[in-house]
C-alpha cells in the first residue's frame, strides 16, 4: 500500500536556479560585495534566495528555510537554517550601495552576453512602495512622500528601475527615499549609468560604442539633466509635460490643418504631427502623437471625475446658500474639485462677495470642452535628439516605457515577486531587501525570455510551479525505514519545454521517465 506525504517544488525554483548558473549569479555578487561567508550563507546565497523565495512563495524571511526545504531544487550545499531573517539582515549590515550598484552592472553585463539581450533602447521609470516602519523609527529611505497606493499613513521607498527594451529585464535600479525627485533620481544614478553603458558594450561584444537611447515618461525633463546624458553616452526621448512651453507650441503646431498623419504597419491607428525646433537652447524633433487608446481612456476619465466634481460644487452651492462657508475655503475647495483631469479648462467658476459671505456660480463650457477633446486629448508630445529616427521608431521606442510600468505592477501586492508587505526596519536592510526583489524580477524576464513563452509572466511561473515532485511511501512488513519515492506530474507542451530548457531533470529523474512515456504513448496513438 502507498499513500502521498507531500510534495516538493521543482519547475520553478529550478528554472530561476538555472538562470541565476547561467549568470553566476551568487559569484557577481559575492566578489562584488566582500566575498564569501566562512560560517553560514553568503551574501550572494543569501540574495538568490530571497529573489526566488519572492518570485515563487512571497512570505517573510523567517520562513526562508522552510521555503528551501520545500523544493527539490537546491541554490545552496548549505543547511536550510543558514537561511534565517537574523542571518539576512546581518548580512545587509555589511554591504553598500556602492557595492550593490557594482554588483548589478555585473550582472546585467553577463545578462546581456549569455542571453543576447538587445540594449539600444533603455527604458526608465520610478514608483514607490509603503513599509511598515513605525513613525518613531529613524529612516532616511523609509520617509513620507506622494504614495502610489493613495496611503497617506504609511512611509514610502522609491524605487528608479533602467528596463531593456527586449525581455522586459531590469538591468539597472536605484533605491531613494520617499520624499525624493524623480529627476533627482536620475541624477544620482548618472555615474552608474555611465559605468552601464561601458559594460553593456561589453557584452555585446561592441568595438565601438553602441548608441543606446533613454526613455523616460514626462517629469523628467531638465536642460542640465539632457546635457549631462549626452556626456555619459545617452541619447534622449521623453514626453514632454503638456505644461511646458514647447509642448504648448507643439501641440498649436498639431491643431492646424493637414499637420497630423497617420502612421504605416501596426501604428496605422496612430497619427503624428513631427517639427524640429529649440526646446530651450537645445536642438530637439518634437513628435506630436494622437492615440485613440489614449484618447478615449482620457474622455472616461474626465466623465468620472466631471461627476465627483459636480456632486462637490453643488454641495459647494447649497454652503454659499446656507452662509455656512468662507469666501478663503471656498476658493480652496473649488480649486481642489477642479485640480484633475483637466476639469478646470473647461468648468468656469465665478466666486464673489465679501470673505463671510462669498457668492458662487459655475457652468461646463462645451465649446471649451470641445476643444480639449479635439487638440489636446488623446495626444503626447515626444522629445528626443535622435533626429534621424522616423516617426515610427520614436512611437515604438516610446511604447517600451510600458516594459517599466509592467515590472511594477509585477512588483505590487499580489503581482509576480511582490516587492512588500516589507517588514524591515533598516535602511541597510530595506536597500538589500529591494536589490533582491530586482533580482527576482530579472530571473523571471530571463526565464520568460529563455523559454519563449507567449504567456504572462503569472500563468508562466503558475505552469512552472505546477511541476512537483509528489512523495509517495511505501508500507512494508518487517524491520527498516519505509522507502519514499519521488513520482513526476503529468506535463503539458509547455512543462515539457521548461523540463528540457533548463535541465529540471536533474533535480528529479523521473521527469525524463515521463517524458519519454509520454513520447512512446503519443507515437503508439498515431501508428493506431
Amino acid at each position: 500500500m502507498t499513500f502521498t506525504v507531500g510534495t516538493k517544488r521543482v519547475g520553478d525554483v529550478g528554472a530561476l536556479a538555472w538562470v541565476a548558473e547561467k549568470l553566476d549569479l551568487v559569484g557577481v555578487i559575492n566578489r562584488a560585495c566582500g566575498g564569501s561567508s566562512k560560517t553560514g550563507a553568503s551574501i550572494g546565497e543569501m540574495v538568490l534566495a530571497v529573489a526566488i523565495q519572492r518570485a515563487t512563495a512571497p512570505g517573510p524571511k523567517r520562513d526562508l528555510p522552510e521555503f528551501l526545504d520545500g523544493s527539490l531544487a537546491r541554490i545552496s550545499c548549505l543547511p536550510a537554517h543558514a537561511f534565517s531573517g537574523q542571518a539576512f539582515h546581518r548580512l545587509a549590515e555589511g554591504v553598500t550601495a556602492a557595492q550593490l550598484d557594482a554588483a548589478q552592472i555585473e550582472i546585467a553585463r553577463a545578462a546581456v552576453k549569455d542571453f543576447k539581450l538587445s540594449t539600444d533602447v533603455l527604458a526608465f521609470d520610478t514608483t514607490n512602495f509603503d513599509t511598515h516602519i513605525a513613525t518613531t523609527t529613524t529612516s532616511d529611505l523609509a520617509q513620507r512622500g506622494h504614495a502610489k497606493s493613495k496611503r497617506s499613513d504609511l512611509r514610502v521607498v522609491g524605487l528608479g528601475l533602467l528596463v531593456s527594451e527586449t525581455g522586459h529585464v531590469p538591468l539597472l535600479h536605484h533605491t531613494y527615499p520617499g520624499n525624493g525627485s524623480d529627476q533627482g533620481v536620475l541624477d544620482a544614478c548618472l555615474e552608474t549609468l555611465g559605468h552601464l553603458h561601458d559594460a553593456l558594450d561589453q557584452g555585446e561584444g561592441r568595438k565601438r560604442p553602441a548608441q543606446r537611447t533613454l526613455v523616460r515618461d514626462g517629469g523628467f525633463w531638465s536642460e542640465q539633466l539632457e546635457l549631462t546624458l549626452d556626456v555619459v553616452g545617452y541619447y534622449s526621448l521623453i514626453s514632454l509635460p503638456m505644461s511646458h512651453r514647447a509642448a504648448t507650441e507643439a501641440l498649436a503646431f498639431a491643431a492646424k490643418r493637414g499637420s497630423m498623419r497617420a502612421l504605416s504597419g501596426t501604428l496605422s491607428e496612430v497619427r503624428v504631427a513631427r517639427l524640429n525646433t529649440k526646446v530651450g537652447e537645445l536642438d530637439r524633433t518634437l513628435l506630436v502623437v494622437e492615440s485613440k487608446t489614449l484618447l478615449e481612456g482620457q474622455k472616461r476619465g474626465i466623465a468620472v471625475a466631471l461627476t465627483k466634481a459636480q456632486r462637490e460644487l453643488g454641495k459647494l452651492e447649497r454652503h454659499v446658500e446656507g452662509k455656512k462657508i468662507s469666501r478663503s475655503s471656498l476658493e480652496h475647495r473649488v480649486e481642489k474639485a477642479l485640480r484633475r483631469e483637466h476639469l478646470a479648462t473647461f468648468v468656469v467658476t465665478e466666486i464673489a462677495g465679501t470673505e463671510a459671505e462669498p457668492t458662487f456660480t459655475w457652468r461646463i463650457d462645451v465649446e471649451q470642452r470641445r476643444e480639449l477633446e479635439r487638440n489636446r486629448l488623446g495626444r503626447r508630445v515626444l522629445c528626443t535628439d535622435q533626429h534621424s529616427w522616423s516617426s515610427e521608431r520614436i512611437v515604438t521606442a516610446f511604447r517600451g516605457q510600458w516594459n517599466v510600468e509592467e515590472l511594477f505592477r509585477r512588483a505590487k501586492g499580489g503581482g509576480v515577486v511582490p516587492w512588500g508587505p516589507s517588514f524591515q526596519w533598516a535602511d541597510a536592510s530595506l536597500r538589500l531587501h529591494t536589490f533582491a526583489s530586482v533580482i527576482g524580477l530579472m530571473l523571471v524576464s530571463l526565464v520568460r525570455l529563455a523559454l519563449d513563452a507567449k504567456v504572462s509572466a503569472r500563468e508562466m511561473m503558475e505552469s512552472l510551479g505546477a511541476i512537483e515532485a509528489t512523495m509517495v511511501r511505501t508500507s512494508r512488513t518487517g524491520m527498516g525505514r519505509r522507502p519514499t519515492v519521488h513520482l513526476a506530474p503529468e506535463l503539458d507542451t509547455l512543462q515539457r519545454r521548461a523540463v528540457n530548457a533548463f535541465e529540471l531533470d536533474r533535480w528529479l529523474p523521473a521527469l525524463s521517465s515521463a517524458m519519454r512515456l509520454r513520447k512512446k504513448t503519443t507515437t503508439s496513438s498515431s501508428d493506431s
